[in-house]
């Protein structure tokens, strides 16, 4: 728990940094123009996650215990909205390093029939298209910002898709080469701490994975929905930018965009990236002549939005985990 704590102190330090030296007062009065955004903004973050629910479920595939070819028996399209926005709402709202939201949405799977070495295997394979299509995506916000942005340094710009490459290769080579399989070996040791864990349900992780990698309609599917969530935020930065009175780019916007995201993506062990995306944005907005006040104004939109969704998606979980407890007794 200290080094949750400790993350939490850093970024919030960071964004105190942050503000005063762009200005709270100044910050404040961006905040306040484009006050009406949250609620669009909002809207829009919906539609990612019903989009990334959609992905999640094509991942974890039609062909688990009880599940015809047609996928007749699987859980709804709706019932994966649900526990994505779960899954969300934790992972952006709570210290758990991204990793809390994804253990929950397994968990949630394996309690509406899926079985676990599926539901696993198909969260993990998610995560990966989830991660595929942002490098792509930011990638294509670097190439924007080669052409309608001020002159960046090349080898500042291959140096991080370079970074960004190896990271993602190294993590598809992990599971190609028996990440699954170490995670089988833990499941011996975390079943003595959780009797409901048994070795059986848990075996074939491996085999699951590689089974649903091969699905290459899937996979492009998952991908396209995964990177429509992605590029629907850039309507929201240029919504944000255009009512605080800085410029109407839309290229601006999408570089922004993407490039934040990205850096709200590496600090991942950080609770909702504190600090870590209101540096990013500043950097990144800087390079179109945007002041530290508005970039710091736009990431506090984004924070509201997702407070505003975020915080349903914690009452449904508890209410989830109360009904189930109900039930249990």
């Amino acid at each position: 728990m200290l080094i949750p704590l400790l993350a939490i102190a850093l970024g919030g330090g960071a964004v105190i940094a942050l503000a005063a030296w762009a200005g709270v007062q100044a910050i404040g009065d961006e905040v306040w123009r484009a006050a009406w955004v949250i609620a669009p903004a909002a809207g829009l973050m919906i539609f990612q996650v019903h989009a990334s629910a959609l992905a999640w479920r094509i991942s974890v595939g039609r062909t688990a215990a009880g599940v015809d070819a047609k996928g007749r028996g699987r859980p709804l399209a709706s019932r994966y909205f649900r526990i994505r926005l779960m899954r969300e709402a934790v992972n952006s709202l709570l210290p758990v390093a991204q990793l809390g939201g994804n253990i929950l949405g397994v968990r949630l799977l394996v309690q509406r029939g899926v079985p676990l070495a599926t539901a696993t295997a198909g969260t993990t394979l998610d995560i990966t298209i989830e991660v595929v299509t942002q490098f792509f995506y930011t990638a294509a916000g670097f190439t924007v910002l080669g052409l309608t942005g001020p002159p960046a340094g090349a080898p500042w710009v291959i140096g991080t898709l370079g970074v960004m490459g190896v990271c993602v290769g190294g993590f598809i080579a992990a599971q190609r080469f028996g990440l699954m399989r170490i995670v089988e070996a833990l499941m011996r040791p975390l079943s003595r701490v959780f009797p409901g864990l048994t070795l059986e349900a848990a075996r074939g992780l491996h085999a699951e994975l590689m089974r649903l990698q091969r699905d290459t309609p899937a996979l492009l599917a998952a991908g396209a929905w995964h990177l429509a969530a992605w590029v629907s935020g850039v309507a929201e930065t240029w919504m944000a930018l255009w009512a605080m009175g800085h410029g109407d780019s839309l290229a601006a916007a999408f570089v922004i965009e993407s490039l934040g995201m990205a850096a709200r993506s590496a600090g991942f062990a950080v609770p909702g990236a504190l600090g870590v995306q209101e540096g990013g944005f500043v950097l990144v907005a800087g390079l179109y002549g945007i002041p530290a006040d508005a970039a710091v104004a736009l990431s506090m939109v984004k924070r509201a939005r997702e407070v505003l969704v975020g915080v349903p998606g914690l009452v449904m979980w508890q209410w989830a985990e109360g009904r189930r407890l109900l039930r249990r007794h």
